[in-house]
């Protein structure tokens, strides 16, 4: 079995960037395996309007603030950009960060991105016909880019639970998905995953399976543990900035321990 891995995702809103920044170097100081932020345009949650900062931009940033950490977004949003300049945009961010970047992308969902930025926001059905169209160009511009990706390809991640389409593209192009608990539905896709790599032909092995821990999550052991009982290899706490570290500290040892 491979080690189990801890992440967390910083959420970019109703912070400063020095608060953000800070937060970023607090996690690597503190041991976990990836940092992550989020593709979105306005703040989730919260009362009214707030900061909030563009995740790619931060991502580079990201980069540079950091020496181990492998870092993404929790998931960009295929809508936002065209692929094949996305992957323009994260082969530089590999380079800039000597290969530590993982590439999560996801179909898209909030609405006010895209009223408010001029994107069509369409029916899940044609944003998932775009990524499955935006895939395929994204692989084969990754094997054009000069220079080549340092980490070559460059890992992606495909964020979501539909079982018909999202998580049979996951077996067609990812490397690593990611999902949401509680664990038995957790459970229950990894199931779906793992029957649509074998319909097409893929190891289910070779898709590393990461999930999103929520606010309906504790760190406690027995909570993590049931993930990784659930299939989760790569566990992400999803939290605001700044960070609660000795929350961080309990998810690293828990790692730890689970690891031998």
């Amino acid at each position: 079995m491979s080690k189990i891995k801890v992440g967390v995702q910083l959420h970019p809103q109703r912070v400063s960037y020095d608060q953000f920044a800070e937060s970023v170097q607090a996690c690597e100081a503190l041991g976990v395996d990836s940092v992550w932020n989020w593709d979105h345009f306005f703040p989730l949650y919260g009362e009214g309007e707030g900061n909030h900062f563009e995740g790619w931009t931060l991502l580079t940033a990201m980069a540079a603030l950091t020496e181990r950490v492998e870092i993404g977004t929790l998931v960009t949003c295929n809508s936002y950009r065209n692929p094949a300049l996305l992957t323009h945009m994260a082969n530089t961010v590999d380079h800039i960060s000597h290969g530590r970047l993982i590439l999560g992308i996801g179909a898209g969902w909030f609405e006010k991105d895209y009223v408010e930025f001029g994107y069509e926001f369409g029916t899940v059905g044609s944003r998932l016909r775009d990524l499955a169209a935006a895939l395929p160009v994204i692989k084969t511009r990754m094997g054009k880019e000069i220079p080549a990706p340092v980490r070559n390809p460059i890992p992606i991640m495909i964020g979501g639970g539909g079982e018909k389409v999202t998580l049979k593209l996951t077996a067609q192009h990812a490397d690593l998905w990611n999902g949401f608990g509680p664990p038995d539905t957790y459970a229950h896709k990894n199931r779906v995953l793992d029957n649509w790599c074998r319909e097409l032909g893929r190891n289910p092995a070779d898709i590393e399976r990461t999930v999103s821990l929520t606010n309906n999550d504790s760190v406690a052991p027995e909570q993590l543990d049931a993930y990784v009982e659930a299939g989760a290899a790569h566990l992400i706490r999803m939290t605001a900035v700044p960070i609660d570290q000795d929350e961080i500290e309990a998810l690293a040892a828990w790692r730890d321990q689970a690891n031998g």
